[in-house]
């Protein structure tokens, strides 16, 4: 049957996070810090204003694009975030999630052979999805010592003539890294010089801690050279929900649509009444959640200090990402030991790119109560590895 499938996705590895927790959801008594998901529920007026929806039975397809209601909110949330202005008609389309808004860019920029720069460790989908699109993925290795921040000399040092776009992928999963101001400032002179696209992942928009977020597509001469992508799913805890947007210059978005309209239709209708009243009303929402997730990273990064586990402090996201090469077995076998041996899940580095091997990333969008217990079985596992190695 093989020799029947395509040889590109074949080659393809299967998600390292999925692949772990296929087994992990067959041990039982495991507590869980591995799901990149929020633990609250969607608030209850934007779940109330899906079922209004499908009451009133407003079940049908929307347009390709999506509801020009949603698209003129998602432009006035966008302008009130980081001011750039965009035509809610020609420069912003609703998806399937962010993950889709992110394939159908790679699909609609790209000839084969193109490169595209990604920074690493990074969400898992970068690199199948510049694959499936016979581009060639350029890994940029971010170096924890630097809080897993690009500099210009490491974009520089990565460029090539084929170099068609890069990925920046800020709150980052799984390091909770952020790039400020002026980190993302000394990016846009090799941006301009290299008439690199920039293919913006903002998903985790709302989601920093004493820093305001920067979008790259914000400042000057990256508007029109910035894919922007955000979505729903943690911002507003609506994972479920399915839906995500993209922002760019009509001229991008025009082609972006053609991939949508041929491989999607449209986003879920119901889905998209919801985010119409998330926009508006969603405020006080959102920062409760993030103060919740503010105090668990707060204990969370003191508690792993405790254990003298080196990690950086996140500014970012919901994650945590600790280094544990002193325990001399690999991101992967150490998190399948601590599975087997204290029945604690979380994500190997190695699922985030080779740059992420020697780290494991834990999530905190999980309750106090449960990162306690965790945190117990952890100090367990690694006074034995300790006492074991001593």
């Amino acid at each position: 049957m093989k020799e029947l499938l395509s040889q590109k996705i074949l080659q393809l590895k299967p998600s390292g996070i999925r692949k772990f927790f296929d087994v992990a959801n067959e041990v039982p008594g495991v507590i869980s810090l591995g799901v990149g998901e929020p633990d609250f529920p969607t608030p209850f007026h934007i779940r109330e204003a899906g079922i209004q929806a499908m009451q009133s039975g407003k079940t049908f397809y929307t347009a390709n694009s999506g509801l020009k209601e949603l698209r003129k909110e998602i432009c006035i949330y966008t302008e009130e975030k980081i001011g750039n202005r965009y035509n809610p008609d020609t420069e912003v389309m609703v998806t399937v999630g962010g993950s889709e808004a992110i394939d159908i860019a790679l699909r609609a920029i790209m000839n084969p052979g193109d490169e595209i720069l990604y920074i690493e460790p990074s969400f898992v989908s970068y690199l199948p999805c510049i694959t499936m699109a016979d581009g060639i993925p350029v890994p940029i290795e971010l170096k924890a010592e630097n809080q897993f921040r690009l500099t210009k000399d490491q974009l520089e040092a990565a460029i090539t003539p084929r170099s068609k776009a890069l990925i920046l992928s800020y709150p980052n999963n799984p390091t909770g890294a952020i790039m400020e101001q002026h980190d993302l400032e000394g990016l846009l002179e090799v941006i301009q010089k290299h008439n690199l696209l920039v293919i913006s992942d903002e998903i985790y928009s709302e989601l920093t801690y004493g820093k305001k977020h920067i979008s790259i597509a914000s400042l000057p001469g990256m508007r029109d050279r910035t894919i922007l992508i955000n979505g729903f799913s943690k911002n507003f805890a609506m994972t479920g929900w399915r839906l995500g947007y993209a922002l760019a210059n009509c001229e991008v978005m025009e082609q972006m649509n053609k991939v949508h309209q041929y491989a999607i239709m449209c986003a879920p209708t119901i889905s998209q009444y919801a985010a119409i009243e998330a926009l508006r009303h969603s405020t006080e929402d959102v920062e409760r959640m993030k103060e919740s997730y503010n105090q668990r990273r707060r204990y969370l990064y003191h508690e792993l200090a405790r254990l003298k586990l080196p990690c950086f402090q996140p500014e970012g996201a919901f994650y945590i990402f600790p280094d544990v090469r002193e325990f001399g077995m690999s991101s992967e076998e150490f998190a399948v030991d601590l599975l087997k041996e204290e029945k604690v899940a979380v994500v190997p580095g190695s699922a985030f790119g080779d740059s992420g091997e020697g780290f494991i990333r834990i999530s905190y969008a999980y309750s106090i109560a449960e990162l306690k217990e965790a945190l117990l079985r952890i100090e367990r596992y690694i006074q034995r590895k300790r006492k074991e190695l001593a």
